[in-house]
């Protein structure tokens, strides 16, 4: 039997959220599977065990990648899917809510369960030249997304979620 894998997918701009989606990989080691947004496909879900879904918050929202990636999957997945473990980590500018609240309805949808509290990270990002710029995230916070994949990873292996 195949080992159980946490799939954590992807999407960013500016670095951000490419950190924190490698810290949560590191993590998690083996039992992860690191994969970028647009190169998500359906197979890729139906194989996972659960799901970390990490993307910065574009305009309110979550970004257009990430979007689209669960625009062309969502369907191809339904009632297949479900009960299967899942977290996120938003990088925003501000509050990252709106981010968060779409991928929750999504999720809601394909009827997973959240089994960790949002990580929302905020780069305090306001004017155009600081959100067009390369962001570092503070190691503490990598820290932070590097147990979740740790702790989301060990969970899925386990049968906890």
């Amino acid at each position: 039997m195949a080992e159980k894998q946490l799939l954590i997918i992807w999407h960013s701009r500016t670095g951000a959220s490419e950190a924190m989606a490698r810290a949560a990989a590191r993590g998690a080691g083996e039992k992860a599977r690191l994969v970028a947004a647009e190169d998500v496909v359906p197979e890729d879900l139906l194989a996972a065990e659960g799901y970390l879904f990490v993307c910065p918050e574009n305009l309110a929202t979550m970004s257009g990648m990430m979007k689209e990636m669960f625009d062309r999957c969502y369907y191809p997945v339904l009632g297949r899917i479900e009960g299967r473990a899942f977290a996120t980590i938003i990088a925003a500018g501000s509050d990252g809510e709106g981010a968060q609240t779409q991928i929750d309805r999504i999720a809601k949808g394909w009827r997973l369960k959240r089994v960790a509290d949002p990580i929302i990270i905020c780069m305090e990002a306001q004017t155009p030249e600081e959100i067009l710029a390369e962001k570092r995230v503070p190691d503490d916070r990598l820290e932070e997304c590097e147990a979740l994949g740790e702790a989301l990873a060990e969970g899925i292996a386990m049968g906890v979620f």
